[in-house]
């Protein structure tokens, strides 16, 4: 069945099954690889993308439910205030180690900052607490977190 949906701005019209992960849709199809799969049950945050500003799991996230919901990802989130700051945070303080799940942590990261600009470290620990990170790379994320609001 064919579906238009909304990435990045701009309208795509995929033939897929309804039931197909965004992420596939965006990987397989779309070929736009910067949102990467880890888990595969929304438990590593390594495939957040954003629906509508809310970051969303797309390994779980069916096609079908998509919908007129404009989908964001880390493609494009460097046009935002927010992921742009994020981005040269990240830079200036170094985050990035392996960089295998640093999408998944900016696209998280943007949908704090833009819900809540000054976030406190509870803030950021609750909003960043299902991006897993098996370089450890937490504190320097909560520190380029800080560094981008300020």
């Amino acid at each position: 069945m064919a579906y238009t949906i909304k990435i990045n701005g701009t309208a795509h019209t995929i033939d897929a099954d309804g039931d197909t992960p965004l992420l596939w849709v965006l990987r397989d199809i779309l070929g736009m690889t910067g949102t990467k799969f880890g888990c595969g049950a929304a438990l590593c945050g390594a495939c957040t993308v954003h629906v509508d500003g809310t970051a969303t799991r797309s390994c779980i996230t069916p096609l079908e439910s998509v919908g007129e919901s404009a989908v964001t990802t880390i493609e494009a989130i460097g046009q935002t205030p927010q992921g742009k700051a994020l981005q040269q945070a990240w830079l200036d303080l170094e985050v990035v180690q392996c960089g295998y799940c640093q999408s998944g942590q900016l696209m998280s990261a943007a949908a704090l900052l833009t819900a809540t600009p000054k976030p406190s470290d509870e803030d950021i620990d609750a909003a960043m607490s299902g991006n897993v990170c098996r370089c450890g790379t937490y504190q320097r994320i909560r520190a380029a977190i800080h560094h981008a609001a300020a």
